[in-house]
């Protein structure tokens, strides 16, 4: 379902930078609302609706590694495609 995304056409057509953006915008302030947890808070559970009942210290080991892989994928490509990384 996310793969739809993908395909409107404002993210087919509009810079990259603009998500890259929205993306790190997002992270932030999750840092910041994940700080803010006490550590009961962590042992506390949602129903995913994939995985069913998981707890937040789960979901976010399971996050970390997904972005981790997803990282691993963009820098094979980039070496595969022999792009240079983004300066900052």
């Amino acid at each position: 379902m996310e793969d739809r995304w993908a395909q409107l056409e404002e993210a087919r057509s509009a810079p990259i930078d603009l998500s890259l953006s929205l993306l790190e915008t997002l992270h932030r302030r999750w840092m910041l609302m994940l700080r803010s947890l006490k550590a009961d808070d962590w042992k506390k559970s949602f129903r995913h609706p994939e995985l069913g009942l998981v707890s937040l210290e789960k979901n976010l080991a399971l996050y970390a590694w997904h972005g981790r892989h997803h990282v691993a994928h963009i820098t094979s490509l980039r070496e595969r495609m022999g792009w240079l990384p983004r300066s900052s």
